[in-house]
């Protein structure tokens, strides 16, 4: 079965009998994870499995609990998630679609409250290192790092926390009854992350006609070694996108590189990954996909 037969009226262009699909995602419900799940799946309800950990959700896709993943791979401001990256490498997941969306930080608390009667505010670490600038103008708030922004909205909704914030997606706001007290608190309003959509490899058939590839691989320890298989990709046509390099454990001094490209022209992008083979060492397709739209929420 190929990744696009079964999914239908969706951005990430698949054909699904139903009207539903089940995509599991790292964070609690309202998180961005599960926006960026919407964003993929426009016109179908969407029914957001939750997983505490990355690892976690890899294991579910895997063992086909749910039917999809969604899971960042990168952030404009913060850079790749090399976690992600290994994580993927080293799963039995193909990648079959990619979402971008702009991140709003937005500061919330129960309804009734003022920024000023806040004593605390919680979110994830990275909301909060997006939003530090916005506090420096209320020095009696006491910021706490905590393992979900929609957990952290979550919690004041259940335990009626007065006098304690959250940063999170409107979106947890509305789910959790809170009212959004600043909205885009972020410092940098060009706040993008890019997702990717996972799916277990048995049920992913060769995608030629694909707009978009991902690919991993290790050169061989000679001179020149990684400028040459870039050399065959651009005489191939191929527009790079993303180049990551990660240290390969137990090889001191030797990479993994992972590398996105847009297929451009008429030659397949297959026959490009032929030419390269012979100068790498390991490699493998991460996925071949249409490219992501860009979405603003």
């Amino acid at each position: 079965m190929g990744p696009f037969e079964n999914y239908d009226h969706v951005v990430v262009p698949m054909k699904l009998k139903e009207s539903k699909v089940n995509v599991c995602i790292q964070g609690h419900p309202g998180a961005f994870h599960e926006i960026a799940a919407r964003c993929c799946f426009e016109n179908m309800e969407v029914d957001v499995v939750p997983a505490d950990t990355f690892d976690e959700l890899v294991a579910r896709v895997e063992a086909r609990e749910v039917e999809l993943g969604i899971m960042a791979i990168e952030n404009t401001l913060g850079g790749s998630l090399i976690f992600n990256y290994n994580l993927l490498n080293d799963s039995k997941l193909k990648v079959v679609g990619e979402v971008y969306l702009r991140i709003k930080q937005n500061l919330m608390a129960l309804p009734g409250q003022t920024i000023e009667a806040l004593k605390e505010v919680r979110s994830h670490p990275m909301a909060i290192a997006q939003s530090r600038r916005f506090f420096r103008d209320y020095p009696q708030i006491r910021l706490v790092e905590t393992l979900d922004t929609a957990l952290s909205a979550k919690e004041i909704q259940e335990g009626q926390l007065e006098g304690v914030g959250a940063i999170a997606s409107t979106l947890a706001a509305e789910m959790y009854g809170l009212e959004v007290l600043q909205a885009g608190i972020e410092t940098n309003k060009k706040n993008h992350t890019r997702f990717l959509l996972l799916r277990p490899e048995e049920e992913v058939s060769e995608q030629l006609e694909a707009e978009k590839v991902s690919v991993c691989f290790s050169t061989l320890h000679d001179v020149g070694s990684l400028h040459k298989v870039l050399a065959v990709l651009a005489a191939y046509n191929l527009n790079l996108t993303k180049i990551q390099s990660r240290p390969i454990i137990g090889a001191p001094w030797k990479y993994l590189f992972f590398v996105d490209f847009v297929v451009s022209g008429h030659v397949g992008w297959k026959k490009a990954l032929e030419a390269i083979e012979p100068l790498t060492g390991y490699m493998k397709v991460l996925g071949a996909y249409p490219k992501g739209k860009h979405f603003e929420y």
